[in-house]
């Protein structure tokens, strides 16, 4: 089961004097034993896997899925924020 690790945000900040859009992407990741199919629900549960002696996992067993979603945003000169 995916976890998200970033909101997605919009945010106008100055940068060199001017009001910059600044987004920042949802960050959706899927964390998967690739020999088990287990799914991790954090990086620490897949690190305890790793970690765990009484289990056989290495971490080249784990595969990291990223999906990110950025908000639309008009483009062009005339946009307004």
């Amino acid at each position: 089961m995916p976890f998200i690790e970033t909101k997605a945000k919009k945010e106008i900040r100055e940068i060199n004097g001017k009001p910059t859009v600044v987004i920042t992407p949802e960050c959706e990741i899927t964390l998967k034993n690739l020999k088990t199919g287990q799914e991790y629900m954090s990086d620490a549960e897949a690190d305890a896997d790793v970690d765990n002696p009484e289990t056989d996992t290495k971490r080249e067993d784990i595969s990291r899925s990223v999906k990110l979603t950025v908000e639309h945003l008009p483009l062009g000169g005339d946009s307004q924020l």
